[in-house]
């Protein structure tokens, strides 16, 4: 999956590795239900990529559950049937959201607020508008 993907709304500041201030993965401990300790080598850039497989691991379940989706339409299942499973991925997805968020904010936010300055205000603005995003879908 590619970094774009994860980040749709790419901002100049992710264009240079370490540019979001990640520079250690030991914030991964808490993410939400995605989790595992993380790689405490100094080699992350982004908050998330200390969990990166969970959420390949997630992202691929969600893609099959989406394959699963098409057939039922395909085979005309119950509309119940349907929209239970769209529930579910759904709550998938927004499991995976809420993590990377976490992330980002537990990591990547408060990295530049310690350094403060303009980034600090950039960095707090992106996570905003991305929770108003969330809020809204």
């Amino acid at each position: 999956m590619s970094d774009t993907t994860l980040h749709p709304q790419s901002h100049p500041s992710h264009d240079q590795a370490g540019d979001c201030g990640c520079v250690d993965t030991h914030h991964h401990d808490s993410m939400a239900g995605l989790s595992t300790p993380a790689d405490s080598t100094p080699s992350a850039t982004h908050g998330y990529l200390g969990t990166k497989t969970k959420y390949q691991t997630a992202l691929r379940r969600i893609e099959g559950q989406v394959r699963g989706l098409q057939r039922m339409v395909d085979e005309e299942k119950y509309c119940i049937d349907v929209l239970t499973q769209i529930s579910a991925v759904t709550g998938a997805l927004q499991k995976v959201a809420l993590g990377m968020l976490e992330e980002h904010l537990s990591h990547c936010v408060v990295r530049a607020a310690q350094a403060g300055g303009e980034e600090a205000q950039l960095k707090v603005q992106e996570a905003s508008d991305a929770i108003a995003r969330l809020v809204r879908s």
